[in-house]
């Protein structure tokens, strides 16, 4: 609980730092170019997911974070997994950060938008993203490879026992 709590709580602190200094500093001016054709920054704001994907559907989204964070606490009471800490770690402090956007930013609470600034490879129209979006793309790969690895959050491993030839004699799970 102590490593997801403390990476949730890194994540978190990051994502708002970076959004308030690329606010303060870098909104409404042309990108900063990092590494040219490769990595700029450049702010918007986003009304929908990822992706820009439901914009108008502010608050529905703002209800789906709530509930991924209240879902993420849930399940955390059953952790016994340093993966899965990991995991839901990232997980809870994306959500959490983007989350915070979307309560208190403009133009309305529970109807704000999420402030983007980070750009990869811009000529391909890569899609814009913050720390949060980061960690929830990291955090959601993660869960897919431990639950298709078969790692349970209690710490326990399943082993597909109908796996070609490689099931145990007997069976049992």
């Amino acid at each position: 609980m102590g490593l997801l709590a403390g990476l949730a709580a890194v994540v978190y602190v990051l994502d708002l730092v970076t959004k308030v200094l690329v606010v303060a500093h870098l909104e409404g001016k042309d990108p900063v170019v990092l590494i040219p054709d490769v990595l700029l920054f450049r702010v918007i704001r986003n009304s929908g997911a990822a992706f820009s994907i439901g914009t108008g559907l502010t608050l529905v989204l703002t209800l789906i974070a709530a509930g991924v964070v209240i879902a993420i606490l849930r399940t955390a009471r059953n952790l016994r997994s340093l993966p899965w800490a990991i995991t839901l770690g990232l997980l809870l402090g994306g959500a959490f950060g983007n989350l915070t956007d979307r309560v208190f930013r403009a133009p309305a609470p529970l109807q704000g938008h999420v402030v983007d600034f980070v750009q990869v490879f811009p000529a391909t129209g890569f899609p814009i993203f913050n720390v949060a979006d980061s960690s929830i793309v990291c955090g959601g790969v993660l869960a897919v490879l431990l639950a298709w690895r078969g790692y349970q959050i209690d710490g326990s491993r399943h082993e597909d026992a109908g796996k070609r030839g490689g099931g145990k004699a007997g069976g049992g799970e």
